[in-house]
């Protein structure tokens, strides 16, 4: 795959690559964008098909968390790091330790922290490399935040979820309102409670099985299979697995008023958005509902915010979707598009902001 012609590496700063044969460690770190501070993202780690797969879904998801980092108000550019491998299989603490030498060698150009296949004890074996790492397991049950991100995330994605049924059903709760969620990983499965005790109904469906008895057992989920989870008849469909899943054949066979949910790049092509507002479904941008779990990070990296100011952050994200709703039906322009710009324009004044001084 040739780095620079790839579509996906538009505006990036620079993109990292390390091997470590003692560790097996073999990841990439993308940098999009440092125009609003150093470039915070997590760290996924993944069993890629191809090593092309890899880079692209770094640089992807790198770009996303520009735009998640400047429509959340936060002082941080956007990066992602992606490490190669089976997360089940092929972890150790000495690995982490040398993808934390990799992220020191950088030294603060970017901030890592969990993503999917990563956890907290992950990130503690980051921390004996280098200090540029957040998502740490909390020291104490003090009002300081940290600690795993996916409870913020879910929060975050709970509250679009109502925002998009108040906008798209007219509803102002989601007693009864049905919700099919694809993927029970830490987000998920935190996004299932917080549903649960709203009183949706759940369909849920996931590739471990574990989970989906997890979520049928404390939740009172229905289980489906995971090959159609998307495509069931429900109010809203929430994918928090992997992106990529929406393409316009995908989106036609949709049964849904509302797509909303915790997973980055769920839209394979632009025609995918186009084809969601064509038909009438209401799409949350992704990097603007998913923002809960890098709202954390940055509070507890910066030392900024308490856990109580980040849980009242993350109201913004409910008001920022209903901004975005609301430009989206007055100019009849797909919501994607809306917050895409929205995200542009901010970075444009914060860099002629930047030059200016």
């Amino acid at each position: 795959m040739a780095v620079f012609e790839s579509p996906a590496f538009e505006g990036h700063e620079s993109v990292h690559f390390r091997h470590d044969p003692e560790t097996g460690l073999r990841a990439i770190i993308a940098v999009h964008s440092t125009i609003m501070g150093p470039a915070a993202g997590g760290c996924r780690m993944w069993k890629y098909d191809n090593e092309a797969d890899a880079i692209a879904d770094a640089l992807n998801l790198s770009r996303g968390m520009s735009y998640k980092n400047v429509m959340a108000d936060l002082p941080l550019g956007g990066g992602k790091a992606v490490v190669i491998g089976d997360s089940r299989k092929d972890k150790s603490g000495e690995l982490f330790q040398a993808f934390g030498r990799f992220v020191d060698s950088l030294g603060g150009r970017y901030i890592t922290a969990e993503d999917v296949g990563v956890n907290e004890a992950d990130m503690s074996a980051v921390a004996r490399a280098t200090r540029y790492v957040s998502g740490l397991p909390k020291k104490d049950e003090g009002d300081a935040a940290g600690g795993d991100p996916s409870p913020k995330t879910a929060r975050g994605v709970f509250l679009g979820i109502r925002a998009a049924v108040r906008h798209a059903l007219d509803r102002k709760d989601l007693d009864g309102v049905s919700v099919a969620v694809q993927g029970l990983g830490g987000v998920g499965l935190h996004l299932c409670r917080e549903l649960h005790e709203a009183g949706a109904k759940l369909l849920v469906a996931d590739i471990h099985a574990d989970r989906v008895e997890r979520a049928v057992d404390e939740f009172g989920a229905r289980a489906v299979d995971v090959e159609t989870i998307l495509l069931q008849e429900a109010d809203v469909v929430a994918p928090c697995a992997l992106g990529g899943i929406l393409t316009v054949d995908r989106v036609d066979a949709l049964q849904t008023k509302i797509v909303a949910g915790g997973a980055n790049n769920q839209l394979r092509t632009a025609d995918a958005g186009e084809r969601l507002h064509a038909r009438g479904i209401l799409y949350a941008p992704d990097y603007v509902i998913n923002a809960g779990g890098i709202i954390n990070v940055a509070a507890e990296y910066l030392a900024s915010m308490s856990e109580r100011e980040v849980i009242e952050k993350l109201d913004g994200i409910a008001d920022r979707l209903a901004e975005i709703f609301e430009q989206s039906a007055n100019s009849d322009t797909p919501t994607y598009v809306v917050a895409d710009r929205m995200a542009r324009d901010r970075l444009r004044e914060a860099a002629k902001a930047r030059d200016a001084d």
